[in-house]
């Protein structure tokens, strides 16, 4: 049974294929396009409700070892780093139905798949050697999902091989 009329099925699907003027195409079900966007506007939210919450420390790892160093740094770029990954959110959100993203909304969608990931591999306590065999609950299933989106948008964005 299809998920819609023009969105692939089955192994090796590809649901973000380039489109020729650099952007990329998205063949998301509707019920994937609301995950996404429900995804990055509970992300948005609680980046807006601070970010001291233990899952978000992969979004904002030291860039020092020094604490003076790091507080200087945090003061300086702190808030932009967050008004960028707020923004990526809203972006996706926002664009979630659309069938064709701009390569700049594709880069914003890129870096917000990476925040979502990287959060929701904090809570499941995923390390970077981890290796699954299939999902062993919503969270990890989930995870991969977007771990599957974020590879078929890269695959799109990457230049042509010769």
């Amino acid at each position: 049974m299809a998920l819609a009329p023009d969105v692939p099925e089955g192994p090796g699907a590809q649901v973000i294929e380039r489109a020729s003027d650099g952007g990329v195409l998205l063949r998301l079900s509707p019920e994937e396009r609301a995950l996404v966007a429900s995804l990055a506007e509970e992300l948005r939210a609680q980046l807006d409700a601070g970010t001291d919450e233990p899952s978000l420390r992969r979004l904002f790892p030291p860039a020092y070892d020094d604490e003076q160093d790091e507080q200087a740094y945090r003061e300086l770029a702190g808030d932009g780093l967050l008004d960028g990954r707020r923004q990526a959110l809203e972006l996706v959100a926002a664009t979630a139905g659309s069938d064709r993203l701009s390569a700049e909304e594709a880069d914003a969608w890129l870096r917000a798949l990476n925040d979502l990931r990287l959060v929701i591999g904090t809570r499941l306590d995923v390390q970077e050697d981890a290796l699954f065999e299939g999902p062993q609950s919503p969270e990890l299933a989930l995870y991969g999902y977007l771990s599957w989106v974020q590879e078929q948008l890269v695959a799109a964005l990457a230049p042509p091989e010769p």
